[in-house]
């Protein structure tokens, strides 16, 4: 459904994606992890067209992702982007945050966005919120809304950047669970996370990067319990104690 070959992206002079191979099928669930500026977040934002790279190419259901072309706006509808910051319209209720996107863009009928929005709103345990406004909820209620509105849109992959980093540690919890429902339901997800507890039980394939390479992947039990390498093995030493 990915696949990402020979990846290379700079910030100016900075090097921050180093010749990067991924393959990612449908249904499989990934979890990018690593230090504070490898690259996880980057990789996230070029599949969505997000960033513009310099150098391989990025495909999506087999068509190359590029930021000008006309094709990124199609391509960015079958994707769902969940953020470390919520990024919800705070002028709107959180029932009209998710009708947003189906209403405006996809152009679905209003009766019809509103009803498939209230379920979505089921889904994450947020239904009763659905008239108040973003500035009451909690954190964890903000990104939980936050990922019914990019359900909203009907994605065939959801990608995750570092989606509890921002949150109290008690609200995390909350967060997870409907991830691991999607993950269930056999959901296509690449995640940027920290939470090592949640890759080992959800990834299908963890990839360790360092210094914008990928430094080592493969199935998360292996590479959470067992790490042949040793930056992977300082890495998770330092997270896991």
């Amino acid at each position: 459904m990915i696949k990402i070959n020979n990846l290379s992206k700079f910030f100016g002079e900075n090097q921050v994606l180093k010749s990067v191979s991924l393959d990612i099928e449908r249904g499989q669930v990934v979890c990018l992890i690593g230090p504070s500026g490898s690259g996880k977040s980057t990789i996230l934002r070029c599949i969505n067209g997000l960033e513009s790279y310099q150098g391989g190419e990025v495909r999506v259901f087999g068509q190359i992702v590029d930021q000008n072309a006309n094709s990124i706006h199609g391509l960015r509808t079958r994707m769902g982007m969940v953020f470390q910051h919520f990024n919800l319209f705070g002028h709107r209720t959180v029932l009209e945050n998710v009708m947003e996107g189906p209403v405006y863009v996809k152009k679905v009928p209003v009766k019809q966005a509103r009803a498939e929005a209230l379920e979505l709103l089921d889904k994450v345990g947020l239904k009763d919120k659905a008239d108040d406004y973003p500035s009451s909820l909690s954190g964890g209620q903000q990104q939980r809304v936050a990922i019914a509105r990019a359900l909203a849109m009907k994605p065939e992959v959801m990608l995750f950047d570092e989606p509890t980093s921002a949150l109290d540690p008690e609200l995390v919890g909350d967060v997870l669970d409907v991830m691991r429902a999607l993950a269930d339901e056999g959901m296509t997800m690449v995640v940027v996370t920290h939470e090592m507890g949640f890759a080992r039980e959800v990834a299908d394939k963890v990839c360790f990067l360092y210094d914008g390479v990928i430094v080592e992947e493969g199935p998360s039990e292996q590479i959470l319990s067992a790490p042949k390498h040793g930056r992977t093995q300082d890495f998770l030493r330092r997270v896991l104690h």
